[in-house]
């Protein structure tokens, strides 16, 4: 399944336009990477457990994306948008949704 950002594919014809399809996922944070994020902002530097909770939540999100892709018969996902969002009381849950546009192509 090849992945792109972009309408196009260098290389490539659409030849079926599938549908638009999502991947989502809702990520829980929990009390200790609260704990050690709240201490990095105090002294300053990155968070590397939340940078790995949204790596994990933006690659499940686009797994899933690819996997509705091949139910309708895709070989490929076009124009992928990324959003992410904080949810929940007190910002305590992640939500990352990946969509696109499904197609069939063919090598030109």
């Amino acid at each position: 399944m090849l992945l792109t950002t972009t309408p196009a594919i260098e290389g490539y014809r659409i030849t079926e336009y599938r549908g638009v399809v999502f991947g989502e996922v809702i990520s829980g944070v929990n009390f200790l990477r609260d704990f050690a994020a709240s201490i990095r902002n105090i002294v300053g530097g990155r968070s590397g457990s939340y940078e790995e909770e949204l790596i994990s939540a933006r690659s499940q999100a686009m797994d899933e994306m690819s996997k509705r892709a091949a139910q309708l018969g895709a070989d490929a996902v076009v124009g992928i948008d990324i959003d992410y969002e904080v949810l929940g009381e007190a910002g305590g849950m992640l939500m990352v949704t990946a969509s696109g546009t499904a197609v069939r192509i063919e090598k030109v």
